[in-house]
């Protein structure tokens, strides 16, 4: 079993399995959101992770996305999207033992900062 937790530790989560996938997103929303030039996310099928400690708040980022973050702290905790229905995605930097999770590729690729340089041979995909 996984777990994590925000930055105050009051929103708190766990998950059994394997991850469907485990990537980097450059898209220009998880930017903002997180206030960094990428954010490393892994989707984690629905019925496999649960809420131990308190729900997050909801921020409805445009139609059908759901930005999950803690109301105390304000840490990004996770997010939804009608067009995933199956999983929702979790921040790796919140993992209790993140140091051995390691990616899988690049996600929206195109959408990356120009300054940004990555020599991980990782897979990178547009969109």
């Amino acid at each position: 079993m996984r777990t994590g937790h925000c930055l105050c530790g009051g929103v708190t989560f766990a998950y059994d399995g394997p991850e469907n996938w485990r990537a980097h997103c450059h898209c220009e929303s998880c930017r903002r959101q997180t206030a960094s030039p990428f954010t490393t996310f892994m989707g984690v099928p629905n019925g496999a992770w649960r809420w131990t400690g308190a729900a997050p708040k909801v921020y409805h980022s445009s139609p059908g996305v759901r930005r999950l973050f803690c109301g105390t702290c304000g840490a990004p905790v996770a997010f939804q999207a009608d067009r995933y229905p199956d999983e929702v995605h979790f921040y790796a930097a919140l993992l209790d033992d993140a140091a051995d999770f390691a990616p899988q590729g690049h996600v929206h690729w195109e959408e990356r900062l120009p300054w940004v340089e990555l020599a991980d041979h990782l897979p990178k995909k547009e969109g």
